[in-house]
């Protein structure tokens, strides 16, 4: 390896890179989603993730909870953070 070699290498490694997070962030925050989303279904008297015939009011609710709390996360994700 040459001098110019060795030194470009150097410099890249010394400098500071931006640090994007946002896959890492999403999937943090969606845990978090399904986690409220749990809860609520338990709140409510239903285990999260059984199919019904039909939804009750109160389930349809959590899902537009679940479905308002993804979509920040989806913004989330597209944020990068340093």
């Amino acid at each position: 390896m040459n001098f110019k070699s060795l030194a470009l290498l150097l410099t890249a490694a010394a400098v500071p890179q931006a640090v994007v997070a946002g896959p890492l962030a999403y999937g943090i925050c969606q845990t978090g989603c399904n986690g409220l989303a749990v809860a609520c279904y338990a709140g409510a008297g239903f285990t999260f993730g059984v199919a019904l015939p039909a939804a009750p009011p109160v389930l349809i609710a959590c899902n537009v909870a679940l479905g308002g709390c993804m979509a920040t996360c989806a913004a989330i994700a597209l944020a990068p953070t340093l």
